[in-house]
């Protein structure tokens, strides 16, 4: 897996390519958010439109990631996901937890309003 991330504003945004699984970018994507919260930047968006597949141990990577971003008083929301991906999450449930927009400029506008859920259909 690849992530290469963009900073708009107090946002960062994690682009998010290829497979997200066991041994393919789950270890790297949960050092990445580390990091990134670390630095002082808990306001994150994984725009997931390149993101191939994802099993179990991603789901518990973005879980884990989750954690770690609403510990340090941030927020992580979801973009652009593949139905593939989209159908995983909703399957799981996700979709209840992490808050996903149909736009990367409404995902990062949601940063400066209202906390409120607005899921992607």
């Amino acid at each position: 897996m690849m992530i290469e991330t963009r900073t708009v504003g107090a946002v960062v945004i994690l682009d998010l390519a290829g497979r997200l699984a066991n041994g393919e970018g789950d270890q790297l994507l949960r050092d990445k958010v580390r990091s990134l919260v670390f630095e002082g930047h808990p306001q994150l968006v994984f725009n997931m439109a390149r993101l191939s597949y994802i099993d179990s141990t991603g789901l518990a990577a973005m879980i884990a990631c989750y954690h770690v971003v609403t510990k340090a008083g941030g927020r992580l929301v979801l973009v652009g996901m593949t139905e593939r991906v989209s159908n995983v999450l909703a399957i799981t449930k996700l979709l209840t937890v992490f808050d996903a927009y149909d736009s990367e400029v409404e995902a990062v506008v949601s940063f400066s309003g209202a906390k409120g859920r607005d899921t992607q259909s």
